[in-house]
């Protein structure tokens, strides 16, 4: 703990509804050790710039129940090259910042690793509404964004209702399906479609006809975004065309990123937050903090981002080569694990939204 005499905090990537329940835990827990903490506005953008500010217990007060974050955030396209990540370490030192935590999602963590490898460590918090973090069961903002997503088609379906209509719904989520899949099944949706599964439209047609001579007046779609921007509004117009139902197209899109974080954001944030630190201050670094099973534990970055793009189908030659066998196994349980749930929501949604 003698090391660390100031550490700093920062957002970045996409904003999700809790961070700031965590920048608050980070600040408090690093306190509580006699360790001083600086915000870092706009990522490692706010970085380079020197863009910092010292936080105290009352600079964190009154900031658990609002969204977006305080420190702000920013893409940095300077930080990914070799003098940009020069200059950021420059700020470090300049700054007196012994570490950082570091909350967003995987372009987050790829500069933690980066300022580690480079004499700055780091502790990366998965905070993104995607849900898109292999190796943790859930990320912070993602119930909050669910919770928003499912209010929405809750209230289209009232109208599709009164006036017999279908409505495709496509949710935010980039490559992954997770927020399309369980709003779809917490709310009835009659199909769901994501890009992790495939997909039988004239399925999906047949199943709208069967059950509107059977009486069904309302019908749901949730497409995930990461089917293409064009994917939705073509299938609206085709379940119309193909099947008589009125249909209608609905894109959420931002609107949920925002918003008033739930309790289980705000004690996922405070939980991670307050281990991070933790795990900075006892000399750790170059982790992901990840949530299995009820229980938080700390994950090597890397090893968090081979397994994503493992998940993803994105592993490029080389990439295993420096795990063992075991390691490599567990990335596939771990990729395994997730995919199968996700299908077993699909399945249901199918199974159920008749």
């Amino acid at each position: 703990m003698e090391k660390f005499k100031r550490i700093g905090v920062l957002t970045s990537g996409g904003d999700a509804p809790g961070m700031n329940a965590t920048i608050r835990a980070v600040t408090r827990t690093a306190l509580a050790h006699g360790v001083e903490v600086v915000g870092i506005y706009r990522g490692y953008s706010g970085l380079i710039a020197k863009d910092v500010k010292p936080l105290t217990l009352r600079d964190v007060s009154n900031m658990m129940n609002h969204g977006g974050t305080v420190l702000y955030s920013d893409r940095c396209p300077e930080f990914k090259t070799e003098p940009g990540m020069q200059k950021a370490i420059a700020a470090c030192r300049e700054l007196g910042i012994d570490g950082i935590v570091a909350m967003g999602g995987d372009g987050t963590f790829r500069g933690a690793t980066d300022l580690t490898l480079r004499g700055v460590p780091c502790i990366g918090i998965p905070c993104t509404i995607d849900n898109d973090i292999t190796s943790t069961e859930s990320t912070i903002g993602f119930d909050t964004a669910m919770n928003t997503t499912l209010e929405l088609i809750d209230r289209l379906r009232d109208t599709c209702e009164s006036h017999a209509r279908s409505n495709v719904v496509e949710v935010m989520g980039r490559h992954a399906g997770d927020l399309a899949a369980y709003t779809a099944l917490a709310s009835g949706a009659t199909a769901v479609i994501v890009p992790e599964l495939p997909f039988d439209e004239e399925y999906l047609l047949k199943k709208i006809r069967t059950s509107r001579a059977l009486g069904k007046r309302n019908f749901i779609v949730v497409v995930s975004e990461g089917m293409g921007s064009d994917f939705a509004p073509a299938l609206t117009e085709r379940i119309e065309k193909e099947t008589g139902v009125e249909s209608r197209f609905a894109r959420f899109a931002h609107v949920v990123r925002g918003g008033v974080p739930t309790l289980r954001d705000r004690m996922l944030g405070t939980m991670m937050g307050e281990y991070a630190v933790e795990q900075l201050l006892e000399g750790k670094s170059k982790l992901v903090i990840c949530k299995r099973d009820a229980d938080l534990v700390a994950t090597d970055i890397s090893f968090a981002l081979i397994t994503d793009r493992m998940y993803k189908g994105k592993l490029q030659e080389g990439d295993l080569a420096p795990y063992t066998e075991e390691q490599v196994a567990e990335m596939r349980a771990l990729c395994n694990k997730k995919h199968e749930f996700l299908a077993s929501l699909c399945h249901s949604v199918d199974k159920l939204g008749l």
